[in-house]
Formats: structure tokens, sequence, C-alpha cells
């Protein structure tokens, strides 16, 4: 009523229409299913992306873990959160277990997983792409427990000054969550210890 009284109309904006850029997004199938409890080491990993404060700026942290006894085993680093940087703790974690073939890497259909970057690095290291359905961060809770944890636990509230501070720092954080740190998906063991348990039990 105000607004025909002063001689005004409502005019709504188009829908945005996104312009292709001309690469089709790579989305695969979820195969891991919410199945997070596994049988071996190198059968199922888990692989994310989040984000740390750096004075005005946002560090990009790409992780991987063993589904087996949660151990980290691939990271790296970014102040952009591209495919490379997720390709780059995907070789982290290949060559660091010995590049073992037929792992199922699980993701969430984030842009660097879905890059044709990153499949080409998945099938340079024979391994299984596994994507969660659109929405649904439980089916890659894991991930989201971990830094979920990374965050409640270790990082400071204000975040860090330089990049290379929080990377030092979060860095010791890796290496606490996997030689210190219980976990009671483990039987309150360490992921190394439940690790060396199943080499010796082979």
């Amino acid at each position: 009523m105000l607004m025909k009284e002063a001689g005004l109309q409502c005019k709504q904006r188009r829908p945005h229409r996104y312009r292709s850029s001309g690469t089709e997004a790579l989305i695969a199938s979820n195969q891991l299913k919410r199945n997070f409890n596994v049988s071996t080491v190198n059968q199922v990993w888990c692989g994310d992306v989040t984000y740390i404060q750096v004075g005005k700026r946002w560090l990009y942290l790409a992780a991987v873990i063993d589904l087996y006894a949660r151990r980290v085993v691939g990271w790296a680093f970014s102040m952009i959160a591209d495919a490379r940087l997720a390709c780059e703790a995907l070789r982290m974690a290949a060559e660091s277990r010995g590049r073992p073939a037929g792992v199922m890497f699980h993701s969430d259909q984030g842009c660097q997983y879905t890059s044709h970057k990153f499949r080409a690095a998945l099938e340079e290291y024979g391994l299984e792409q596994s994507m969660s359905h659109r929405g649904q961060c439980w089916d890659n809770a894991v991930m989201e427990r971990f830094f979920g944890a990374l965050k409640s636990e270790w990082i400071p509230a204000e975040g860090y000054e330089t990049e290379a501070q929080a990377q030092l720092d979060i860095q010791a954080y890796l290496m606490r969550y996997n030689l210190k740190r219980l976990h009671s998906y483990n039987g309150y063991e360490t992921p190394v210890a439940m690790e060396k348990k199943l080499k010796v039990a082979a």
C-alpha cells in the first residue's frame, strides 16, 4: 500500500545464470556409504579441505586420513583452495604409504575433488574415487570430526599472525594427533600404535 502511494513498483532481479567454464565436474558415486569401519590399512582414505584464519586472510589445509586407525597420512597447505592443494595432500599420502594400489579415496563434492587434475592424480596412483552425496556432511564424518578436533583443541580462537606460524603449529598438532592423542575409536590407543598392532598380528 505504501509503495503504491509513493508510486513505486517492485522489480525482482532475474536469477543469476552461471556461465560454464567449459570443464565438467567429475562426480563419483558414493561407494563408501558411511561404512567407516575398515579391516586394514590402505583400504579407505578420506580427504577434505578446511580453512584457518591467518591475519585477515584464510590458509587452507587439505588432509588425508586412513580410516583403519584414523591416522593422518597426508596434508598440504595453501593460500588458495584449488585442486593443486588436494593433489599435494594426496601425493604425500600415496608416497608416505608406499604407493598402495586399489585404495578407495572418499571425499565430498568440493571443486578440488571433482576436478580433472585430481582425477588424473587418482589414476596416476591407481586409486578408486568415492564421493559423498551433495550436501551430506555426515557422508564424510571422519574428516568433519578431525577438523572439529583440530579447531577446538589446538588452533587459537584469534587464528595466527603469519602463514609460516600457522603451518608449523598445525603440523605439530598433526604429529601429536598420530603419535600421542588417544582415540576412543581405537580403544584409547593412538593411530600409530593401532597400526603397529596390526603389523604384529599379521
